[in-house]
C-alpha cells in the first residue's frame, strides 16, 4: 500500500479573511469552542441541508444510540472517496445507526452493494429504519453478530472496492487484516479514529499502528482532520 502523511496548515493570509464576520487568527483553534465555531462555519458554506441524514441522526438519538456517528463533513468525505474510485462493492465494519452507511450507499451505482457488519441488534434495527427511509434498502445488507467472525467467514474471491472500519478499537488490527484480504488490488481501506481527542488513545489502536511498520502491505496514507472533538485522525490505505 502507498503511504504518506498529510497535515492541515493554518495561514493568516487565508481568503476567508475577506468574508464579512469571519475572524481570522494567527493561531490554530485550541478549544472545543474554537473547533465547533470553525466546523460550523465550514459546514454552513460547504454542506447542503439534508433532511434524510438529519432524520437518521434524530431517530438514532431518540432510540438511545450513542452520538458517535461520523461528522457531516466526514460522511461527505466517505461519499467522495467511494465515488471517486467508482466503488461497486463496499464493506462497512460498524453500522451504528446507519449514518455513514447512507453516505457510502449513495456513492454506489444502481447495481452496487454495501455489506455492513453490526454486533448490536438494536443498532441494526434503527439503522435499517434509517436506510429504508433513505431509499437505499435494496443496496444495503446488515449482518448482525461479531464483525470479526463475519469477516473471517467471507469468501476472499468476492472482492470489495472500498472498506470503512469504524467499530471497536480492540480488534482494529484484526479488522484491517481481514479488510486487506477482502479488498481488491487498487481498492481503498479507511480506518477511523486512529487518533481521537489528540492522542493515540487505546491499546488496540497502538497495536494496529505499530503493526504497519512491519507490514509493507499495511502502510497507508495518513490524513488528519479537525472536528468539534478537536483532533480526529484516520488512516487511508490503497491496496497493492
Amino acid at each position: 500500500m502507498c503511504c504518506g502523511l498529510l497535515r492541515t496548515a493554518y495561514r493568516s493570509s487565508s481568503p476567508l479573511s475577506l468574508i464579512k464576520g469571519y475572524q481570522i487568527s494567527d493561531r490554530p483553534p485550541t478549544t472545543i469552542v474554537d473547533w465547533e465555531r470553525s466546523d460550523n462555519f465550514h459546514n454552513s458554506h460547504v454542506l447542503q441541508k439534508d433532511e434524510i441524514l438529519d432524520a437518521a441522526i434524530q431517530n438514532s438519538e431518540a432510540n438511545g444510540l450513542p452520538a458517535i456517528s461520523v461528522s457531516p463533513a466526514q460522511g461527505k468525505l466517505l461519499y467522495l472517496l467511494a465515488k471517486s474510485i467508482g466503488a461497486k462493492r463496499i464493506l462497512e465494519v460498524g453500522t451504528l445507526g446507519g449514518y455513514s452507511t447512507i453516505h457510502l450507499a449513495r456513492a454506489l451505482p444502481d447495481d452496487g452493494k454495501l455489506i455492513s457488519l453490526e454486533l448490536n441488534e438494536h443498532h441494526a434495527k434503527i439503522a435499517t429504519e434509517n436506510i429504508t427511509r433513505a431509499g437505499l434498502a435494496s443496496k444495503v445488507s446488515i449482518v448482525i453478530g461479531s464483525a470479526l467472525n463475519s469477516l473471517q467467514k467471507m469468501d476472499s474471491e468476492l472482492k470489495f472496492d472500498f472498506a470503512f472500519i469504524d467499530a471497536d478499537k480492540t480488534n482494529m488490527l484484526e479488522y484491517f487484516v481481514e479488510a486487506k484480504r477482502l479488498v481488491r488490488k487498487g481498492g481503498s481501506i479507511y480506518v477511523d479514529n486512529v487518533v481521537q481527542g489528540g492522542p493515540v488513545f487505546s491499546a488496540g489502536v497502538k497495536k494496529f499502528i505499530i503493526s504497519l511498520k512491519e507490514d509493507d502491505e499495511g502502510r497507508g496514507d495518513y490524513n488528519w482532520h479537525c472536528e468539534w472533538q478537536r483532533y480526529d485522525g484516520f488512516l487511508y490505505a490503497i491496496r497493492k
